[in-house]
């Protein structure tokens, strides 16, 4: 692509202008920001000084941004508190680092640019702009950052949108808008990324060069602003048009995906069967497998729409209710580890009671963020007891809700996003009058009631400045420091209000990565900018239509089920066997360990007997136990323990990130599924699926296709029933052991990845 025609125009003179100000020629080797010619020749330290440092490394952590700075000299991370890096600068050490009269005789350009040792090396090119731009700041008297200095307003990024070609390359820029109406050309200062580099790669100059197909997003950033790039490269593909003509889209879904596919070069494979439909429905909407009955019942059924019939089924029944229930809890960290047994049974009531409602999402979280009472009557106050303090809610609220992990901007500015040291603490003083009473005693002492109170004054101090920040949500504007009012009301309404750009995003991004497999955002709780979508587009549509639904989610859940993206094939064909990013197929996965667990107990119709972790506050020795025939899906308490989930991986719910959940294969697990007792013992008790069949002496014809149905939701093959069988009869003419035969062809069936995996 290439830049308008005007803007070009405007550009160069814009780059002309500002050579000819400071005395440069427009044909030196040294690339410079060009800056219009309504700048006064008055450099800024904001917006001149600290980019030349940050462009240098100067203020980085591995040099004076340490902690402790380095030889003496600490500057802010990246150039975060101007005020404190002016001092340490100008006036720090008895303002030893500055030579006003002889400016390259300072130290803070002597060092970097190699006239004095320096440690850190050669930084700065003695003659260069940046060089000469510090040296007539310091000739002005090193002016400091002041109310009068224009403000950033924005920056943005040119193109924004590119198409190219396997070994293209592209130039951008970066323009800087601010407060006085100025525009800077800031591409020389500002850093670059590119969020898939098997695509298309950046350098520190703005140049992107592809590497490959696909899409991959690039990132600018200056003064902690971010705009972004959209690179689309197509596969070398050319699917026939016959490849997109079973394909006829059901809704807005397929529409956009279809368009971002024949952009692409891709094409998607061919709709899954029913067999694989009923199975993978059930597993992603609600945790189960189908029965045999439900197989057989689903696959009679000749109305045309009967899949939408399913998904409708499916999202009304109570296992909807359990497995959206144990998700939540997953979110808020439903913890006996964190809180005491009774507030963990208060805490999953609530959820349960909201998901089995149907509550739409904004008002869910908003219960949960103005929550006050007793925990054991209200049970969205133990979001309050596993967070105690304005910091860790801050962290957990942005991170469960939003998407956004804020946490390096307790410190510093946040070097991977656009959030301020100021921003975190005015967010964290929203919090910082809610109190707790009977908060006290040991784990194992108390009634565990708690009570959550709001305070009219109190507020939260901010280490580095040693006074508060005004309160105020993220990018939103601060509330009265003295209103006596509970500022969470304030926090409710901006975070779920259909504007938030990041609430209705975060979670589509959460519910579309459990049907789908991979998140439009990956990880699914990473939201910042700097992470974009595979696709943008998708992702908005998906959060206006929430939006549009009033925050139903199970609208949401629907449109996804019912979409034929969602029921692709599985399987790869040559028109889309290189993507992976792009939902031209279903994407396989390993089921969560509470599935499989549930699925094994399914297929062999065996339960586990679950023990309950000793409840702190109770009798040391007394040991509580689930009712028989408990699910794994229905265990609201994480500390439960089970060798079966936590070697699969279980969510731990200790810390508010997806992250805690693992689904990567162990050679644990591995040994566990082939000599373990979860399957072995429950494939030999007397009261398994195997001696139902021996003591009906079914034949073993019946025997293998019901072995499929209950383990894969589907009939043989033609070509397993003749290997199944003959196998079958070979080892019973050996021993003649037939209960051996039906453990063997069960357990084969359920350590197979088709059973493992949702496909």
């Amino acid at each position: 692509m290439k830049f308008d025609s005007l803007y070009l125009i405007g550009l160069v003179a814009i780059l002309v202008g500002a050579c000819e100000r400071v005395g440069f020629s427009a044909d030196e080797n040294s690339p410079a920001p060009a800056v219009d010619s309504s700048v006064a020749k008055k450099w800024e330290f904001e917006a001149h000084v600290q980019p030349i440092l940050t462009r240098a490394g100067c203020n980085s952590g591995a040099c004076h941004g340490a902690l402790a700075g380095k030889g003496g000299f600490r500057l802010s991370l990246r150039g975060y508190d101007s005020a404190a890096d002016h001092f340490a600068i100008s006036r720090q050490d008895r303002g030893r680092r500055i030579e006003p009269v002889e400016p390259g005789r300072s130290l803070l350009l002597a060092k970097p640019s190699g006239m004095l040792a320096h440690k850190g090396g050669l930084r700065l090119e003695e003659g260069s702009r940046d060089y000469r731009i510090l040296a007539e700041w310091i000739a002005q008297g090193t002016p400091g950052p002041n109310q009068d200095d224009a403000k950033l307003v924005s920056i943005e990024i040119a193109p924004t949108r590119l198409e190219l070609k396997p070994d293209a390359s592209q130039q951008l820029a970066i323009r800087a808008t601010y407060s006085t109406g100025r525009v800077e050309d800031v591409t020389h200062w500002a850093r670059f990324s590119s969020s898939n580099e098997s695509v298309a790669e950046v350098d520190e100059n703005g140049l992107i060069k592809v590497v490959g197909p696909g899409k991959s997003a690039v990132i600018g950033w200056f003064a902690s602003r971010l705009a972004i790039a959209q690179v689309v490269v197509p596969y070398a593909l050319n699917p026939a048009p016959s490849a997109y003509a079973e394909f006829r889209p059901k809704n807005f879904i397929d529409e956009i995906l279809l368009t971002e596919w024949q952009a692409l070069n891709l094409a998607p494979s061919p709709r899954c069967s029913d067999e694989t439909f009923i199975r993978r429905a059930y597993l992603d909407t609600v945790g189960i497998l189908p029965t045999e009955e439900q197989v057989r019942r689903f696959m009679s059924d000749n109305r045309p729409d009967r899949r939408e019939f399913l998904v409708d089924e499916l999202l009304g029944s109570e296992a909807f209710v359990d497995y959206w229930s144990y998700r939540w809890s997953d979110l808020f960290l439903v913890n006996g580890n964190l809180l005491r047994a009774d507030a963990v049974a208060a805490f999953y009531k609530w959820i349960r009671a909201n998901v089995q409602q149907n509550t739409p999402w904004d008002i869910f979280v908003r219960q949960v963020i103005v929550a006050r009472g007793e925990s054991l009557t209200e049970g969205a106050t133990n979001f309050y007891a596993i967070h105690q303090d304005p910091q860790s809610l801050t962290e957990n609220t942005c991170q469960a809700f939003l998407g956004l992990s804020i946490g390096c901007a307790k410190c510093h500015n946040h070097p991977l996003e656009k959030w301020t040291n100021d921003q975190y603490y005015a967010m964290a003083n929203m919090f910082a009058r809610v109190r707790a009473k009977g908060w006290g005693g040991d784990s194992r002492s108390g009634d565990g009631k708690r009570t959550i109170v709001v305070l009219e004054r109190g507020d939260l101090i901010q280490p580095s400045r040693g006074q508060p920040q005004p309160p105020a949500p993220l990018d939103a504007p601060p509330i009265d420091m003295h209103d006596t009012a509970d500022r969470r009301q304030v926090l409710a309404e901006w975070m779920t209000n259909p504007k938030n750009p990041y609430f209705t995003r975060a979670i589509s991004n959460r519910v579309w990565a459990n049907f789908m497999g991979v998140g439009l955002v990956e990880s699914v709780d990473d939201m910042r900018t700097s992470n974009p979508a595979s696709s943008e587009r998708l992702l908005q549509s998906l959060a206006d239509n929430l939006i549009d639904q009033r925050y139903d989610l199970k609208s949401l859940m629907r449109a996804i089920l019912n979409s034929h993206a969602y029921q692709r094939s599985s399987e790869a064909t040559p028109d889309n066997a290189p993507d992976a990013r792009h939902y031209c197929r279903y994407t396989p996965r390993r089921l969560m360990a509470e599935v499989i667990h549930d699925a094994i107990c399914q297929v062999t119709g065996v339960t586990t007997k679950f023990a309950e972790l000793e409840f702190p506050g109770g009798d040391r020795n007394k040991t509580d136990v689930y009712p028989e025939g408990t699910k794994s899906l229905e265990l609201y308490d994480s500390a439960v323990s089970n060798y079966f989930l936590k070697t699969f991986g279980r969510h731990q719910r200790r810390i508010t990130c997806d992250c805690e959940r693992s689904d990567q294969p162990t050679i644990v697990q591995v040994l566990h599924l082939n000599n373990g007792s979860t399957i072995n013992d429950k494939l030999a008790d007397k009261g398994s699926i195997v001696s139902q069949w021996l003591d009906k002496k079914l034949p073993l014809e019946q025997i293998v296709d019901e072995a499929y149905l209950r383990s894969l939701s589907r009939t043989p093959s033609a070509d397993e029933r003749r290997r199944v069988l003959l196998l079958a009869q070979e080892s019973l003419k050996e021993d003649g052991n037939r209960r051996e035969v039906y453990e063997d062809l069960l357990w084969s069936l359920m350590t197979s990845r088709e059973f493992l995996f949702s496909h």
